[in-house]
């Protein structure tokens, strides 16, 4: 039997640099450290142990119930968002310049596919495809089989691709590379009308989430970070069921003795999420593992929270708009786009010609990650270079100039909508 390794741990004092770390470390006497024995807990973790009541919460999903060996968690099923592995190829602010990356993206791969029949086989894909396209191990497997790919204008749909920040995305199989769960949640071309919880459960920075009706990337909030948990899941011919389990509906009128329903199940773990007592409580497991909810008192009122700030999330774009300044000169003809924010004076400069004014401290403070809501739609609206060369050689068309007025309502529209956030997070503190 092998032995179980024992663990001990010893912290050096905070050091300036990693300079003065390693001196400490060359003139210490590795004997004499006052180590501290450390015994792991059941799910191996040794550092940032928890102590506190996480495991007898409510299971929000659970990878047993989704192989369908278990009914004990809120969701059946969940999962990633979409990963495109190119999304300067198959992502795009506008549709009709989508097309033509996808289409130019398909007669390479296609011509490849015919050069790879001619050729004698022998090198590795790898060294033979044309790079002028973005390739993945899959899809040069996928050259291999001879799978051929067919443009379809219906594979063309709305994605949210950062907080608050739509774009197209051709969603068909080969050319995106993980689909994951999404066409049982969002159908095979986007349209099926659904709502997902997203989250960014075991990851190592702080518990963000947020609502969409629309496929999510993967990235929404910080690489490779996105969980989703849908209201609803289809089947292969379209028809719609429950993804909130019997036995967490019983769980629930059980626990408060009301009639509820699933619905209010899906409001009540939204609100729930976004309560930062919650977050603080259960940080360290937050960042390891899927959530868990606990039953808090008065059901109703969690209800109506997570129903508002649901609402709130996903129709930003037609919320009243915050009576935000907008200032305008002609200094230039053809003014630099800047987007920054000045946090301290309540100000957005959108180009050197035009700034929005008057935006309250609150709005600020809705944040997802390292960035406020209004943050994080001044960062997706910036102009930037392409990092792939043959977009950038054939499709660097991007100008803010296009979508000035569209960013301009948008930021107003999500300011009102950070501002009610935060109004409602804080009534969760009392």
């Amino acid at each position: 039997m092998t032995k179980k390794a024992e663990i001990y741990y010893f912290r050096f004092p905070n050091c300036k640099d990693k300079a003065e770390k390693l001196r400490l470390i060359d003139s210490s006497n590795f004997k004499d450290l006052p180590f501290d024995r450390i015994f792991p807990d059941k799910n191996h973790n040794w550092i940032n142990q928890t102590d506190n009541d996480f495991e007898s919460l409510m299971p929000v999903c659970d990878k047993q119930v989704k192989l369908k060996k278990s009914q004990k968690a809120i969701f059946r099923l969940f999962s990633l968002g979409v990963v495109t592995s190119r999304d300067e190829w198959i992502y795009d602010f506008d549709a009709n310049n989508l097309i033509k990356k996808v289409e130019l993206f398909m007669k390479t791969y296609n011509d490849e596919i015919k050069r790879w029949g001619k050729s004698d086989q022998q090198l590795k894909t790898n060294d033979f495809v044309d790079r002028k396209i973005k390739w993945t191990s899959e899809l040069e497997t996928h050259l291999q089989k001879g799978d051929v790919l067919n443009l379809n204008s219906d594979c063309v749909v709305s994605s949210l691709y950062r907080p608050f920040s739509k774009k197209k995305l051709y969603f068909d199989k080969i050319i995106t590379h993980r689909l994951y769960q999404l066409p049982s949640i969002f159908g095979k071309n986007s349209q099926l009308e659904n709502k997902v919880i997203m989250c960014s459960s075991g990851q190592r920075n702080n518990f963000l989430t947020l609502a969409s009706n629309e496929i999510p990337s993967l990235d929404v909030f910080m690489p490779n970070a996105t969980q989703c948990l849908p209201l609803y899941v289809y089947d292969i011919e379209g028809n719609r069921h429950d993804n909130i389990t019997n036995w967490a509906w019983t769980e629930f009128k059980t626990h408060y003795g009301i009639e509820l329903t699933k619905m209010d199940i899906f409001h009540y773990v939204y609100a729930v999420l976004h309560n930062p007592v919650y977050r603080e409580k259960y940080e360290q497991n937050l960042k390891r593992e899927f959530p868990r909810v606990p039953f808090y008192d008065d059901f109703s009122q969690w209800v109506e929270w997570g129903k508002t700030l649901m609402a709130l999330h996903l129709n930003y774009e037609t919320v009243e708009p915050f009576p935000l300044k907008r200032v305008d000169s002609t200094a230039s003809k053809i003014p630099k786009a800047k987007l920054k924010a000045d946090k301290i004076n309540g100000v957005i400069e959108l180009d050197e010609n035009t700034s929005l004014s008057g935006i309250p401290a609150e709005a600020w403070n809705y944040k997802l990650g390292n960035r406020s809501a209004l943050e994080w739609i001044l960062d997706q609206y910036k102009e930037k270079k392409p990092k792939d060369a043959t977009i950038a050689a054939n499709f660097n068309v991007y100008r803010f100039a296009d979508y000035k007025e569209t960013v301009i309502d948008l930021l107003m529209r999500v300011c009102n909508v950070s501002i009610l956030t935060v109004e409602i997070i804080k009534k969760m503190e009392l």
